[in-house]
Formats: structure tokens, C-alpha cells, sequence
């Protein structure tokens, strides 16, 4: 079954967007890619990036302490605090209080997908410097504007939106990253843990860089997909839609399985 054929699919029962292609930016596929969702946690991706310019130009480090707290600066005025019943990650509140380095904020944020370590490390690098990295790969189509479970701002319209091709082609920009932090960043998204999207669709073994992101309706991942036998190739799925989740996961999986099947000639995918 074809990649529009999976879409055909699920007509009728949300939004869905695609997009596929190798490291040199270059769409082989796409569908509705342009549109775009609530970003979820893949906008976890341009905090790590922000952060990292922030280390390279030497006003942050990696080993800089943090004191774990939950209360931020809301982008609609006033504070806030994350969700603690929402967050997956429980070893971030462990820490509240302590101090931790910056490096393990990240990482727990990308590996375990902590909106508690997400919010520490966005206060460090700004939501200003998250938006530009995204604005500098990016359409203008997607945005980050806030923190996570930033509510006020939520109400007041300031969301966090994600394309498939602007995820797309932030991480192109980081598949082509030879630098350190590029290195570094790369090696974060292959140790995702949450591998239920495009590592399921993909054979065992295969080192994927992906970030994915949930929420109600929400199921998003994208990642770089390197084969052991072919070039590496992006793949970007966002879905919106009244799928349950799981069915909405096996749908990510199953589209990535038809990029894998296509991985010596990519271009046949249809």
C-alpha cells in the first residue's frame, strides 16, 4: 500500500501532513505538508538548537548548574507552571530544588520529552533565539512563541505551530550540522525513547534522529532515518486528527515503512 493510499485511508478524519526527502532538502513526497499544526513537543527541537547557539557563541555551557523550579515568565503576562500530571518524564521533578547542568536538562528533554527540563531549557536559551533558528529554516508558517502548558498564552492565541516542512527542513539543517552541537544534537534525537512512530515502522537497529510530539488529537514525529545500505532520507508526519492515538502512531509507522521499502530509489514513493 502506497503513501497515498494510507492517506486515502484516513480522508475525512483530520488534518495529515507529509513530508519526504534526502538531506539535501529536496521533497520527493509530499501531502499537505505546507499546513500547519500544533507543534507539540517537536518544537523541543529548535529549544535544543537555541540552546546550542547560545553554547557555540559562549553565553551558555553545558555544564552550567540550573536550579530545577516550576515557574516561568507566561508569554500573555504573569506566571506559570508545567503540568505536572501531563509530564512523562517524572526525573526532572525529582530534582526540583537542586541543580542540575544545562546538558541534563537537555537531555531529558529530548530523550524523555520532560516539558519541566523543556521549560528550563527555554528560559535559558529564549523563546526569541528558538523562534529565530525556526524562522531562519523555516516558511513562517510555524512558530514558537511559549513555553509548554503556558495556559494564559494558550487562551490568548500565542501557540506553537509546526509544518511538516518546515520540521522538515530544521532537520535537514541539522543532518548537515558537521560541527560539535550538530553532532551533539544528532546523537540526542537517536536517543529518543519514545520510538512508537517512525522507529516502529523502520527494522531494529536503525539509528533514527527523530523528536515526536503528542497531545489531544495530536501525533506528530520526524526524524532523519539513516539506513545501513542506502542515504540517509528526512521523514516529517503531522497528524490532527479524531484517530485514536495508537491508530494514529501504526499510521506514522506505516508510512515510514513505505519510505523505508523506497530507501534505494526514494523517489518511486507514491
Amino acid at each position: 500500500m502506497g503513501m497515498t493510499d494510507l492517506l486515502r485511508g484516513v480522508q475525512g478524519q483530520g488534518d495529515f501532513g507529509v513530508w519526504l526527502g534526502r538531506l539535501d532538502g529536496v521533497p520527493v513526497f509530499m501531502h499537505a505538508a505546507e499546513r500547519p499544526h500544533y507543534s507539540a513537543s517537536t518544537m523541543k527541537v529548535l529549544v535544543a538548537m537555541a540552546m546550542l547557539r547560545k553554547v557555540d557563541a559562549g553565553e551558555l555551557s553545558l555544564e552550567q548548574p540550573v536550579t530545577v523550579h516550576n515557574d516561568f515568565a507566561s508569554a500573555a503576562g504573569g506566571r506559570f507552571g508545567v503540568n505536572r500530571a501531563e509530564d512523562e518524564a517524572p526525573a526532572t521533578w525529582t530534582k526540583l530544588g537542586e541543580q542540575v547542568t544545562l546538558g541534563w536538562l537537555a537531555t531529558e528533554m529530548i530523550t524523555r520529552s520532560s516539558n519541566l527540563a523543556t521549560n528550563l531549557v527555554l528560559e535559558q536559551a529564549g523563546v526569541d533565539t528558538a523562534q529565530a533558528v525556526l524562522a531562519e529554516y523555516g516558511s513562517g508558517a510555524s512558530a514558537i512563541q511559549r513555553g509548554i502548558d503556558d495556559v494564559a498564552a494558550q487562551a490568548a492565541g500565542i501557540s506553537n505551530l509546526m509544518s511538516p516542512a518546515d520540521l522538515a527542513a530544521v532537520l535537514v539543517a541539522a543532518g548537515n550540522d558537521d560541527s560539535a552541537s550538530g553532532r551533539y544534537l544528532r546523537d540526542l534525537l537517536a536517543a529518543n525513547e519514545w520510538n512508537g512512530e517512525i522507529p516502529a515502522g523502520v527494522p531494529a537497529g536503525t539509528r533514527v534522529e527523530h523528536k515526536n510530539g503528542w497531545d489531544v488529537r495530536i501525533r506528530h514525529d520526524g526524524g532523519i532515518v539513516r539506513p545501513a545500505d542506502a542515504e540517509p532520507f528526512v521523514l516529517t508526519v503531522c497528524t490532527t486528527s479524531e484517530l485514536p492515538d495508537p491508530d494514529a502512531q501504526k499510521l506514522i509507522a506505516a508510512i515510514a515503512a513505505e519510505a523505508w521499502n523506497h530507501r534505494h530509489e526514494l523517489e518511486a514513493v507514491r
